[in-house]
C-alpha cells in the first residue's frame, strides 16, 4: 500500500533529509587519502546525535554500521572498517539515513578522493545527471516507470548500465515502504504518481556490465566484472508544483 503523506508529516521528514544532507556534505570535505571508512562513520554517527536525531541504518536488519561506504567497484552497502582505507584516486558512495520524531530522511553521494580519472569523472556526471532527470519526473500524474526510463536512458546513451537488483522505494515512518522505483523500464507503467507521496529515488550506475554479488559480510553489493560503480540519492516528495527535494536546500 502506498501512503500518501500530509504537510506536517512532510516537514519532518524535510528535517530529517537535510540533517542527512548536512551530514553527507560534511562526510564530502572530510573524504581524504588516508582516511579509513570507519572514521567516516564515527563522524556521521556523532553529528547525527548532536542533530537530536538517531541513526536510520544502524541495527536495520541487522546492519552493524550507521554509514554505507562504498568504494569503486562496490555498488552499495559497503560497510565500514578500520581496515578499509581510502587511496588516492578512488571514488567513495555515501549512503546515509536518519530518523526524526519517526520519519526518515535518506540519501547518498559518491564523491572523489583526491584526483580521479577522467572515466571516473564522467561515470560520476552521468549518474548525478540520470538522478536529477528521474526527480524530474516525479510529478501528479505521471507513472513510476516514468522515472526508471528517465535514468536508464540517460545512463545507457552515456556508455553505462543501470543496476537491476537494487532500486528506489517508497519511504516515510518506515525505511523502506511501498512503491519499489526501479531504475530502468518502458515510461507509461505501475502506480500513478499522487500527491503527498514521499520516494528515495537512488540510481546505481555501473562502468561495465550491470550485474551484482554479494559479498560474504551479506552486505556488499559489487559489480561482477570488478569495474567502477556510483550512487546518488535524494528523498523526493511529490507535490502539485511538482518535486520537493527534501533532501537538498
Amino acid at each position: 500500500m502506498i501512503v500518501c503523506k500530509s504537510q506536517s508529516e512532510i516537514e519532518k521528514m524535510r528535517r530529517a533529509s537535510m540533517i542527512v544532507h548536512d551530514i553527507l556534505e560534511d562526510l564530502r570535505q572530510a573524504v581524504k587519502p588516508g582516511m579509513s571508512t570507519s572514521e567516516l562513520d564515527a563522524i556521521a554517527e556523532r553529528k547525527t546525535r548532536e542533530s537530536g536525531a538517531r541513526p536510520a541504518f544502524k541495527g536495520y536488519r541487522g546492519y552493524p554500521k550507521s554509514l554505507c561506504t562504498s568504494i569503486n567497484q562496490e555498488v552499495v552497502h559497503g560497510i565500514p572498517s578500520e581496515r578499509r582505507v581510502l587511496k588516492e584516486g578512488d571514488i567513495i558512495g555515501l549512503d546515509y539515513g536518519v530518523i526524526v520524531e519517526g520519519y526518515f530522511g535518506d540519501a547518498a553521494i559518491t564523491v572523489p578522493v583526491g584526483t580521479v580519472n577522467g572515466s571516473l569523472k564522467k561515470l560520476l556526471q552521468v549518474t548525478e545527471e540520470s538522478l536529477e532527470l528521474g526527480i524530474a519526473q516525479v510529478r501528479p500524474g505521471h507513472r513510476i516507470s516514468d522515472i526508471g526510463s528517465a535514468v536508464q536512458q540517460h545512463a545507457e546513451a552515456s556508455g553505462f548500465s543501470v543496476v537491476r537488483e537494487f532500486c528506489g522505494h517508497g519511504i516515510g515512518t518506515a525505511l523502506h515502504e511501498d512503491p519499489q522505483i526501479p531504475n530502468y523500464g518502458t515510461p507509461g507503467h505501475g502506480p500513478i504518481l499522487k500527491e503527498g507521496m514521499v520516494l528515495a529515488l537512488e540510481p546505481m550506475i555501473n562502468e561495465g556490465t550491470f550485474q551484482v554479488k554479494i559479498l560474504e559480510d551479506q552486505w556488499t553489493a559489487v559489480t561482477v566484472d570488478g569495474r567502477n560503480s556510483a550512487h546518488f540519492e535524494h528523498t523526493v516528495a511529490v507535490t502539485h508544483n511538482g518535486p520537493w527535494v527534501l533532501s537538498r536546500p
